[in-house]
């Protein structure tokens, strides 16, 4: 997988097509209000629970990924177009645009960036905006993408892999959530047995991603003497998940898998073990 950054400035410079990913989980409005209040120009919405997610089940997690099929149409009538770059960014981490990133990367797209700093950085640049409804006339177009299955994985993979210490599991969720001490989102606080913790924020200085080196160091130490192909991601619901593999990607790390479903998943399986390491 190829992960890159973009600045403000090369953005507004690089005739890419541009994905807005804004989205709040306490609000499931807020990104597109906030879409059509101001946005870069030219810039398509792609909704974390309209576009990026496929229909909740009582088997799944909060956002499982959709079918390829689904996926592909849907990008399909933004008229996402292959062979042009392309670029995603949200309010300022990255966390959804890079969700963005990692379910193109799948299907094998790797001409997709994210803006580093995302709209913060755009706004605070002084750069050209627009507002109001897209009342654009989109051309669809038909993609023809397969999707990489050995870039995720499954409960009954993560389950297989509690018994094995060259796989690690590393929990892009708040300190607070991961310990089981507080969880605001999900029905059981905790976290899957064995895993490590690294939020995503920490792959970030001053609201922009840390350099490869920086990123790489840190990582190192997390992951000691195995290699990155061992590492698998898991967040909540598989969101912020993808906000570490691609400052994994991007220092240079390359292989490590994402656990789509998460913590969210996990869950629904009452047999699956769960660990609280907060003791109150």
């Amino acid at each position: 997988m190829q992960a890159s950054l973009v600045s403000a400035l090369q953005l507004s410079e690089l005739g890419a097509q541009v994905f807005d990913c804004r989205f709040s989980l306490a609000d499931r409005d807020a990104g597109r209000a906030a879409f059509e209040g101001r946005r870069i120009p030219g810039a398509h919405y792609a909704d974390l629970e309209r576009d990026l997610s496929g229909p909740i089940r009582a088997d799944t997690g909060r956002h499982p990924l959709p079918t390829p099929d689904l996926w592909l149409k849907r990008m399909g009538r933004y008229g996402l177009r292959t062979d042009t770059p392309i670029v995603a960014y949200d309010d300022g981490a990255g966390v959804f645009a890079a969700r963005f990133w990692w379910m193109l990367s799948w299907m094998g797209c790797e001409q997709v960036s994210l803006l580093d700093g995302g709209f913060h950085q755009w706004t605070k640049a002084g750069l050209p905006m627009e507002a109001g409804e897209d009342r654009r006339k989109i051309t669809p177009t038909a993609l023809m993408l397969d999707a990489d299955s050995a870039l995720q994985v499954d409960a009954g993979a993560v389950h297989n892999a509690l018994d094995s210490d060259a796989t690690l599991i590393v929990d892009a969720r708040e300190a607070i959530r991961f310990s089981g001490e507080q969880e605001p989102l999900d029905r059981k606080a905790g976290c899957i047995p064995g895993s490590v913790n690294r939020h995503f924020a920490q792959n970030l200085s001053q609201g922009v991603f840390k350099s490869a080196d920086e990123l790489k160091s840190e990582f190192a130490l997390l992951l000691g003497d195995r290699d990155p192909t061992e590492v698998i991601h898991s967040c909540g619901s598989g969101v912020t998940a993808c906000h570490n593999l691609f400052a994994m990607e991007y220092a240079g790390l390359h292989g490590s898998r994402l656990y789509s479903g998460s913590w969210s998943d996990w869950i629904v399986d009452p047999a699956r073990p769960i660990e609280v390491q907060y003791a109150g």
